[in-house]
């Protein structure tokens, strides 16, 4: 497997682009709507977010994979179509629109949407938009449909990677958005991968869902999980290889590619958290179980007072154990030693449960990087599971002080 350009257009048959519509009317250098188009029908699979309330494109996405099949997706940012009169219609509506300027039917498309909840979503706009986006698909429009997905993101999230499977050079590419609202069990983020594989819906979903609780689920910014994620991959099969049907060796590449995808976009989506310095990396290891070192390592990422003593780069290891000690997740503390560690050194701060002397400027020197690791070894058996999160700043409540208006 090798990293290589493209995005969401980077596999065969796969088209993008994305406009300003006027969704985001108050922003009209800002893009907000994208479409993804494959040439031929994929076979698609889908999570979602677990929130109880859920937005309207939720439940039209749910019934168009029903059949586990799909053509595209269209997408806006700028509002939520949550909550809100006609918001079922006019996600129906949004795959109306695609349909008509495609050819293709509006069951064919996904349909999402992200930005503020409640308000009417301005469905005039995404009509007439929406032959402009069509009429600009291109086999390189993963950048604009990258941007056309954004929110309060400071940067787009792309990713294409090559792999051979049954001897046939095979790519997955994708883009995702995501920055506030992000908790476990999937945050404010959207995804969409496409691959040529061929691949059946079944296995294609199975890769999925072994693979996003141990990336996307694992990613928290601010603890709010949001009424609008999704994660959907499409395969259109246009590698001819050989087509995967059970969890054979061919099967174990490509989800092993997936999850290399999905963690390197929730590590983007964390490190790019609402008014975030540094993205912080915590790994749980020789626990008695991978559950409970996931719980740990959810537990010291989403602590307010860690995120803000790395913002501060201060090796305040004390919250680290607190926030250990409340995750419910078994763990004796008289084991635990606890390590900060960045690009220019590491540093014990913390020994079978106790504080150690170390030196502080090199502790705030460490912490001061871009991406700081939290590394956490409780000597009790053999499971690791690593989180990712961001520091908490000035900058985040200033954000969504007035995110509505």
């Amino acid at each position: 497997m090798k990293q290589s350009s493209g995005g969401v257009t980077a596999a065969k048959g796969f088209r993008a682009w994305g406009v300003h519509c006027g969704v985001k009317s108050h922003n009209v250098d800002k893009k907000d709507l994208a479409i993804i188009l494959s040439e031929r029908e994929c076979n698609a699979a889908a999570v979602y977010t677990m929130n109880r309330v859920k937005a309207a494109p939720i439940y039209v996405t749910m019934d168009h994979l029903e059949d586990g099949t799909a053509w595209g997706i269209i997408a806006n940012s700028g509002n939520a179509n949550a909550c809100c009169p006609l918001s079922h219609e006019n996600a129906e509506l949004m795959c109306q629109y695609a349909a008509a300027a495609t050819g293709r039917k509006p069951g064919d498309f996904v349909v999402a949407s992200t930005g503020v909840i409640g308000q009417t979503l301005n469905v005039a706009a995404i009509e007439k938009g929406v032959p402009e986006v069509v009429a600009g698909l291109t086999a390189d429009g993963s950048d604009a449909a990258a941007h056309a997905i954004m929110t309060t993101d400071t940067s787009k999230k792309e990713i294409a990677v090559s792999l051979t499977v049954g001897g046939k050079n095979v790519t997955i590419g994708a883009i995702a958005k995501g920055s506030g609202m992000i908790h476990p069990n999937m945050g404010t983020m959207l995804c969409f991968i496409t691959t040529d594989c061929a691949i059946t819906h079944e296995m294609l979903s199975e890769a999925l869902h072994e693979t996003v609780p141990k990336t996307f689920n694992r990613v928290t910014v601010d603890g709010d999980t949001s009424t609008n994620d999704m994660c959907v991959v499409l395969a259109n099969g246009m590698a001819e290889n050989p087509q995967i049907e059970w969890k054979d060796d061919n099967y174990t590449v490509f989800q092993k590619a997936l999850r290399h995808v999905c963690e390197y976009l929730a590590r983007c989506i964390a490190g790019d958290g609402e008014g975030a310095s540094r993205l912080i990396t915590c790994t749980v290891r020789s626990a008695r179980s991978e559950e409970s070192a996931e719980r740990l390592a959810k537990a010291v990422v989403g602590s307010p007072l860690v995120k803000a003593a790395m913002f501060g780069s201060d090796a305040n290891w004390g919250r680290v154990l607190c926030a250990m000690g409340y995750s419910k997740a078994p763990f004796r503390p008289e084991y635990v030693d606890v390590k900060f560690a960045s690009d220019v050194g590491e540093v014990l701060v913390c020994q079978q449960g106790m504080g150690l002397d170390f030196d502080e400027e090199a502790a705030k020197s460490i912490l001061s990087q871009d991406e700081v690791i939290i590394d956490i070894d409780l000597h009790e058996g053999q499971d690791t599971a690593t989180c990712w999160g961001c520091d908490l700043t000035y900058d985040y409540v200033k954000i969504n002080g007035d995110y509505r208006t």
